[in-house]
This record gives structure tokens, C-alpha cells and sequence, in this order.
């Protein structure tokens, strides 16, 4: 088997260290946002991190590989992977890749769909032309001595001692409390700053349980949420011009409370919004937590809008027409108090031609066979996925035309909106409808990531009592945690209790 000549790896081994040092340096300089080329280093504390990081992983090839050239290759390969996967990641969703992005490494293929439809042709074959020859190498180029892998022991132990004694110096303590990824992966480095937050993350404390009294379900309410995909006012993309949308309008005319609801990610990141209007906790409340608060919510289910009803009175319904496994929903939502959990299994697939994803139709009717089946105080909470992109852009498209996929989409989901307040009006029983969106979408030349990000949000009693008297309800700005906190107090002023 072909392997690289011994003599050269014997009198060489410092030149190869070195070349290694400088390639993962350069990497992760090149990561944005970025200090190479700005003329400023990262902290030393930065850099220490990243060698430590660099030795483990060297450590670990030469135990599999036994070889120093091929190994090193390796490690600035992975150096390089995370470079163009963070930066790619950065243009598309604003925000370079952070610690809880390396859990969903698994629905990436079970669902490649949501991810690969972000990446350009050449960046796919980039990606996997480096896979298939770090594969070649490790076949071709491996060596069957013992003593570099010997050696990978002993620099693996070392470097993961020197590493862990680096992550948990006081230094990092600021940082663990205001985590910023963007300032910090600036200052420190990508991969300094994904080892900190890390780090840290583990050994936050979980709240103390909440202790409020649950909610009664007096006059049999029917709470309906709908967090609706990618859903957002035309009009905060394309401006004054863009078109309107009929029922968003007619539901702000009538809603008792709307207004702009400010998320915290852009194009993704569903599950962040998704935590807030849940679990009502903000986002500078649970630190690091805070870019996957799924990873831990099952540790904080007391909190959640379920287990705040009384669950004896109330009757709680999660829908949403995809693989529930996804984000562990399917574990989360039923610990989360939710008395029955609808998933795709219950809806039929799309027809041919009618998209990839089952549409908001499809998913209001199934709301609305739910709430006439319910006698008592219901809970449902619908999260839509027909918006869910790609939403391809023909070129040459004006700039008041770009987007025709999206916003086709868009009115479906518009669509739904109408429909459901027009069942609240002629129902019978009390009904409040809250209705947002969950992030903006991320489409080149249309919706690009910005420090705007906020989405609409409306909610609305029924019966209306002199809705068609009253103006237009004042706009009141709120995150998904004052959003839950706002769907609470809404219960308790219709008879609920605690």
C-alpha cells in the first residue's frame, strides 16, 4: 500500500507541525467575521484554544491513520470544511455557525432538503470532492506503525488536558453570561468561540421550576396559535409597492392586539421562536441556550404554555404536517404537556405538481375538523410548513418582480389566515386566534439578512365586540416570550385563573 516516504516524515515532522499551525491559523482567519486582512489578530487566549483544538484533532488521525503528513492534511481539511461551511452559512442566514449547529449533523441527512438547497453548485462539489479524497488518503495513505499512533495517544491526552484548563479560565466568564457569536468569533476566533460557548453551555443550571398557578378553562375558550413558516409583510421587503395581503390586513383591523414580532433569527432557526412563544423565556434569560433552546427545553417543561393550563380542564393539540422527530418535537412536545401530537402521518401527501411540503389548506381544515370535534377549554398549536423554501429566483427579474415563488406561497398562507377568521366569526364559543410568523425568509436579491428581522403578529377575540366601529388597533412590538406572556394573559381575562 502506497504510503508517504518514512525519511521524510522523520527529518521533517517540525516543518510539517509548523505548516499545519499556519494553514489552521489562516482558516480560521479566513471565517467571518473575520480578522484576516483587517490588519488585528485574534486574542492569544483565541489562539491557544485553537492549537489545542488542532492537537486533539492530530492526535486523533495519527491513532487512525498513523501517519503525520496524511493526518495533518486531515485536520486542515476539517479546519477548512468549517471555514467555507460557517462562511456559506453566514451569507444565507447572517450568522456564522454556532456549537448547537453541530446536533443537527444527523438531520442534515434525514433531511438534506433543508440544507442543501443553501449551497451553490461548486460549494456541493467542493464539499464532496474534499470527503471522497480524505477518504482516498486515509485508504491509500495510511501507515500500519505503532509508534505515531503511540504518539497521537500521548497528544491527544495532552492537548485535551491543555484545552480543557484553557476553557475553563475566568477570561471566558463574560462571555458565557452576554454570548454574542458574532463579537466573539471576532475576537477570538470561529472555532475558539464554538469551544468556549460549548464548554460553558454544559455547565449552565437549569431554572427553578414555575410554580404559577395553572389556568382554568372556564367557558370552554378555544385557543388556536398558528406559527406560521417564513411568513412576513411583503410590504418590510418590497416597500410601499409590494402587494398586499388581504387577510393579514382584515386580521390587524379586528385584532385586539398586533404588531411586529422580533425573532432573533433570519431564513432558520424556527425552534428559537418556536421556545419563546412556548415557553415565554427570553432569550437573555437562558445565555447560551439561547441558539438551540430545544437542546435543553425538556429540562424546563414547566414553563411551557400546556403545562401552564390546567391540564384536568383543558385538552392540548400540537400539529404540524412534518416528521416530528425533527428537532425532537416528537420527545419534547409530550413532556411539554400537550395532550396529542398530529405529525404528517395524519395528513396525505401533496399531489403531484403541488409542492413538496403539505399545504396550509390542507393544515386549516385540519385545525378547523379539530376545534368542532372539541367540547371543552382547547389548545391548539399549529406550526405550518408549506412556505418552508427554496424559492427559486428567475434571472433577470425586476426588482419589484423577484420573489413570484415566495410570494405565491405567501398568499396561501395569507389565505389560511382568512379562512380561520372567518370560522372564528361564525363559531359559537369563545375563540382567540394568534397568528405570527417565524422568521423572514432568506432569498438572494429579495430578503437578505439585515438587522431588520422582526415578522408580523396578530391576535384576535371572537365574538367581536364593535370590531367594525373601532380604527386599527395601535402596533405593539413584542419578542415570542411577551408573546406567550400577552396568549396567557388573554386566557386569564376569559375566565382562566392564576
Amino acid at each position: 500500500m502506497p504510503n508517504f516516504p518514512s525519511g521524510l516524515l522523520a527529518s521533517g515532522d517540525g516543518v510539517i507541525g509548523l505548516g499545519l499551525i499556519i494553514a489552521v491559523v489562516i482558516a480560521d482567519a479566513c471565517c467571518h467575521p473575520r480578522s484576516l486582512g483587517e490588519g488585528r489578530p485574534r486574542s492569544l487566549a483565541g489562539y491557544l484554544v485553537l492549537m489545542a483544538a488542532a492537537g486533539v484533532t492530530l492526535g486523533a488521525a495519527l491513532m487512525i491513520t498513523g501517519a503525520l503528513m496524511t493526518s495533518a492534511v486531515m485536520v486542515v481539511a476539517l479546519a477548512a470544511l468549517v471555514a467555507l461551511v460557517s462562511n456559506i452559512k453566514n451569507r444565507v442566514l447572517g450568522e456564522p455557525l454556532v456549537f448547537s449547529d453541530f446536533a443537527l449533523i444527523g438531520a442534515v441527512f434525514k433531511h438534506p432538503h433543508f440544507y442543501l438547497s443553501a449551497l451553490r453548485g461548486w460549494q456541493v462539489g467542493v464539499i464532496a470532492c474534499g470527503i471522497i479524497l480524505l477518504l482516498v488518503m486515509l485508504a491509500l495513505y495510511s501507515a500500519p506503525d505503532l509508534m505515531p499512533r503511540l504518539a497521537g495517544i500521548v497528544l491527544t491526552a495532552g492537548s485535551a488536558l491543555a484545552l480543557r484548563l484553557l476553557l475553563a479560565a475566568p477570561m471566558w466568564d463574560a462571555i458565557a453570561r452576554h454570548p454574542d457569536i458574532h463579537a466573539d468569533a471576532h475576537a477570538h476566533g470561529l472555532i475558539p468561540a464554538l469551544l468556549v460557548h460549548w464548554a460553558r453551555w454544559r455547565t449552565l443550571p437549569d431554572p427553578d421550576p414555575c410554580h404559577a398557578e395553572p389556568l382554568a378553562g372556564h367557558g370552554k375558550p378555544l385557543v388556536i396559535i398558528i406559527q406560521c413558516e417564513s411568513f412576513t409583510d411583503p410590504a418590510d421587503l418590497w416597500g410601499a409597492d409590494a402587494p398586499s395581503l388581504p387577510g393579514l390586513a382584515e386580521a390587524r383591523r379586528l385584532a385586539r392586539q398586533a404588531g411586529r414580532l422580533h425573532v432573533s433569527g433570519f431564513g432558520a432557526y424556527t425552534m428559537r421562536t418556536e421556545y419563546g412563544v412556548l415557553f415565554g423565556r427570553e432569550e437573555h434569560e437562558i445565555g447560551l441556550r439561547r441558539f438551540d433552546p430545544f437542546l435543553t427545553a425538556h429540562r424546563e417543561v414547566s414553563y411551557s404554555l400546556a403545562n401552564r393550563l390546567h391540564a384536568a380542564e383543558w385538552t392540548s393539540y400540537f400539529v404540524h404536517p412534518h416528521d416530528l422527530r425533527f428537532y425532537g418535537r416528537d420527545q419534547l412536545m409530550r413532556s411539554a404537556g400537550f395532550s396529542a401530537l398530529i405529525g404528517d402521518e395524519t395528513f396525505a401527501p401533496p399531489p403531484a405538481g403541488a409542492g413538496r411540503y403539505v399545504s396550509d389548506a390542507a393544515l386549516t381544515d385540519a385545525i378547523i375538523e379539530l376545534a368542532g370535534q372539541s367540547d371543552g377549554a382547547t389548545l391548539i398549536y399549529a406550526v405550518t410548513i408549506e412556505n418552508h423554501g427554496p424559492w427559486p429566483v428567475s434571472k433577470g427579474d425586476q426588482p419589484g418582480q423577484s420573489g413570484a415563488a415566495y410570494l405565491n406561497l405567501l398568499k396561501n398562507s395569507d389565505a389560511m389566515l382568512t379562512r380561520l377568521l372567518a370560522w372564528g366569526r361564525s363559531c359559537d364559543r369563545p375563540v382567540t386566534l394568534c397568528f405570527f410568523g417565524d422568521h423572514r425568509p432568506s432569498i438572494p436579491a429579495v430578503s437578505e439578512p439585515a438587522a431588520e428581522r422582526h415578522t408580523p403578529y396578530v391576535v384576535v377575540d371572537f365574538p367581536l365586540e364593535g370590531a367594525a366601529a373601532r380604527p386599527i388597533p395601535e402596533t405593539v412590538d413584542l419578542t415570542p416570550a411577551q408573546l406567550h406572556h400577552l396568549i396567557l394573559d388573554v386566557i386569564r381575562s376569559r375566565g382562566g385563573q392564576g
